[in-house]
């Protein structure tokens, strides 16, 4: 079982998250139905073990916190209004310290401009919302940011476009760690179109 932990941070896009923790829990949900072992496990990370206060107010309360959580195979930072968070030099510091004992790292939205401040996307290809194209490319002059697919998977770096397309990037992270199959199912389960474009 791999284990996906998956950063909150107050201000965070509500779909950024909860779109992934979807799709990889009814991934597993789906593949204990069938008589397989469930292939993913993802809790949330927060700074400290405060409520977190996501975008529009909604309340999440981590499983863990940056020094408490299991082993990652797999980091996943969300996106939302980053403003606040990349001023947090312990969550930048854990971010590239999680990503590079990781297996691979995904970021939804804004959430790359994290990785950025970590120093993770310096000469990668990456995505981000189309309204912050210009931004990251600013803030990050040796990344080559580009707009012409809801996810890009480059590697060990797998980035996604803004909101809906974090679960388009999710099931495609299904796929490679897991199976076609299973997130086509999963697809399926949850009455998603998914727009495999990346």
């Amino acid at each position: 079982m791999l284990t996906i932990g998956i950063l909150l941070f107050d201000q965070v896009e509500v779909l950024d998250f909860a779109g992934p923790f979807e799709v990889l829990s009814t991934a597993s949900r789906v593949a204990l139905r069938a008589g397989a072992p469930a292939p993913f496990k993802a809790v949330l990370i927060g700074q400290s073990g405060a409520v977190v206060h996501a975008r529009a107010g909604l309340r999440v309360t981590p499983d863990h916190d940056l020094g408490s959580h299991p082993p990652l195979d797999v980091l996943l930072v969300p996106g939302g209004d980053v403003t606040e968070v990349l001023k947090e030099a312990d969550v930048i510091r854990w971010v590239k310290a999680t990503s590079e004992a990781a297996r691979l790292t995904a970021s939804v939205c804004t959430g790359a401009f994290l990785l950025g401040a970590a120093g993770l996307i310096d000469g990668r290809r990456v995505t981000t919302h189309w309204e912050d194209v210009d931004d990251l490319r600013r803030a990050c002059p040796k990344t080559a940011v580009e707009t012409t697919s809801r996810w890009i998977d480059d590697g060990n770096l797998v980035t996604s476009a803004g909101i809906s397309a974090g679960i388009d990037m999710s099931l495609h992270l299904v796929r490679r760690l897991a199976s076609e199959d299973l997130a086509v199912r999963t697809a399926r389960q949850m009455d998603y179109e998914w727009r495999d474009i990346g």
